[in-house]
């Protein structure tokens, strides 16, 4: 069979989605039975059509459709080891998102319209993956935001519904600008949208020791894309609120939209090898916001909120370790955040009967610094020998030994609580048990994923003197805030540290300057029912016993 046919089989996949969205324009309510079935279809198809395309991949190693457009600017396919990769993750997250969402919003009056719009978003976001031109990744970037938001104000008589939609408005505008003005820099330079053609002359160039001037400012434009896609520090506040949607669509955003983010500075590795300054600045943003969101993760009272902080912090890493140039290892947290993601934010309705059920208690801690110091050595011992016994190159393979090294404060948080504590010697052969399997898992799990990319990412190379020195205060400020979280327990009593807990439980307020500018924004909009209706909503949720119920989760 032709490999041009071949590639256009995979549009089957994004096709069968954008038919049940169709299908809802004429079953928008209650119990749509033919849109479920449709959807259901759909799903089943498309996990059939990623697997065929995985095998495609591993056989051609890459497959291309014929340009439809004009001046080599349009749409086209590409499916490559890194889209077949996404797509089968995409596949297998939308069968389950899509499955609960039948039960989820059974007897909802508008359930056929939201199972339209969730099933637009999946074909959105598969076409970006499958994009092979400049003109169908941009299209497909901007469908996917306004997908999503339509999904964010499917309850619009929510008021907070409507202002974290109106933020992520904003901020998705000026991604799609930043992302336009890069991809016409890019076209102005190579005469072409093909990104394989420009991947390759890029190539070409870097191995000839030729400059390609304006691939810095493509590169940077690239990033400001990718960082605000991601929310990312101080615009990740519109994440953090949109809770008011349904959970289906929490998933879906926080398992698959997010991941745009790290998807397009993975898909353009080789533009970003070629600047000086992006990785720079992804290292920067991408670090600090792991790190704020983080701290600001473990003072959350509740369970959704917390878990929006935890996604904004998985992004920043994810960004952090493409700025790093570990493209393999930044794809393989893609993959696995989204996976857990999913099932998190799925599962939370049960949070509070696990833990009811929960038969295990924690054990005392015991605040003996000689212990702490023991635990801190026992991870730093266990994953130096692991890199040791595994061939890690120091000097090529610094980017992945730092990147491992914050893996390593985990597992020194994890020794430390099992050594300063009342538990037994079990507990700490548990401890040992779990974090050998961490580390082994890390770096099996990451050779693996290098293998399957190998031919579709650049090489690691050795980080410049300025990157080694921005790694160095990354890590100082991780371990820094993993040795506060290790002391926690003994120092938490302290009013300076409550205060500066209730500080971070709002995040320090970072996003109410941000909730201030788009309120003013909209000022024009807002009338004195609308206020009304928002104080008797926000006074209705207080008192809920139900919502009060849900706070208890933590």
């Amino acid at each position: 069979m032709n490999q041009n046919l071949l590639a256009y089989l995979v549009l089957l996949s994004p096709a069968v989605f954008i038919a049940t969205a169709l299908a809802s324009w004429f079953q928008p309510g209650i119990r749509p039975l033919l849109v479920k079935r449709m959807a259901t279809v759909a799903t089943l198809i498309s996990i059939s059509i990623a697997a065929i395309s995985g095998f495609f991949v591993m056989k051609y190693d890459l497959l291309e459709t014929s340009l439809l457009g004009i001046h080599y600017v349009g749409l086209s396919i590409r499916l490559d080891a890194l889209s077949a990769i996404m797509l089968i993750m995409i596949t297998l997250l939308s069968f389950i998102i899509v499955r609960f969402s039948f039960n989820y919003l059974d007897g909802d009056t508008r359930q056929g319209l939201f199972i339209g719009r969730l099933a637009a978003t999946i074909a959105s976001v598969q076409l970006l993956v499958l994009s092979g031109n400049l003109g169908l990744l941009f299209i497909s970037w901007v469908l996917t935001s306004m997908a999503l938001h339509r999904l964010l104000i499917f309850y619009n008589e929510r008021p907070g519904a409507i202002i974290a939609a109106r933020k992520k408005f904003i901020v998705a505008r000026l991604g799609d600008a930043s992302l336009l003005a890069a991809f016409v820099l890019l076209y102005y330079q190579f005469g072409t949208g093909n990104l394989e053609a420009i991947f390759q002359n890029i190539k070409t160039s870097l191995a000839s020791n030729i400059t390609l001037n304006g691939l810095e400012a493509v590169a940077i434009l690239l990033t400001v894309a990718a960082l605000l896609k991601s929310a990312q520090f101080p615009t990740h506040g519109w994440l953090i609120e949109v809770m008011e949607t349904p959970t289906p669509v929490s998933a879906l955003l926080h398992a698959g939209l997010l991941n745009a983010g790290p998807f397009l500075i993975i898909r353009m590795a080789y533009i970003m090898e070629a600047s000086a300054y992006a990785p720079l600045v992804l290292i920067t943003f991408g670090g600090f916001t792991a790190l704020f969101a983080s701290v600001v993760f473990l003072t959350q009272t509740s369970v959704k909120t917390a878990l929006g902080y935890s996604s904004v912090a998985h992004m920043g890493f994810s960004l952090l370790v493409c700025g790093l140039g570990v493209y393999p290892a930044a794809m393989l947290h893609l993959v696995a955040h989204s996976f857990y993601k999913a099932h998190a934010f799925l599962s939370s309705g049960s949070v509070i009967d696990v833990i009811r059920a929960a038969k295990v208690t924690a054990a005392k801690r015991m605040g003996n610094p000689l212990r702490i110091g023991m635990g801190i050595l026992l991870g730093l011992g266990l994953y130096a020998s692991f890199a040791i016994a595994w061939g890690i190159d120091p000097e090529k393979e610094f980017a992945l030994l730092a990147i491992g090294s914050i893996i390593t404060l985990g597992l020194s948080r994890l020794f430390t609580s099992a050594i300063d504590s009342n538990g037994s010697i079990k507990l700490m052969l548990y401890a040992c048990l779990l974090s050998l399997m961490v580390t082994i898992a890390f770096f099996t799990l990451e050779s693996g994923t290098h293998y399957l990319l190998l031919s579709q990412l650049p090489e690691l190379v050795s980080p410049t003197f300025v990157e080694i020195i921005l790694i160095g205060v990354i890590l100082i400020a991780f371990g820094l805030t993993v040795f506060v979280q290790i002391l926690a327990p003994v120092i938490s009593s302290h009013p300076f540290n409550r205060a500066l807990a209730i500080h971070l439980r709002n995040g320090l307020y970072v996003n109410t300057v941000f909730d201030r500018t788009v309120r003013a924004l909209y000022s024009h909009e807002t009338s004195k029912s609308e206020t009304i209706e928002k104080a008797e909503y926000l006074n209705r949720k207080e008192t809920c016993p139900v919502d009060r119920y849900e706070e208890q989760v933590a």
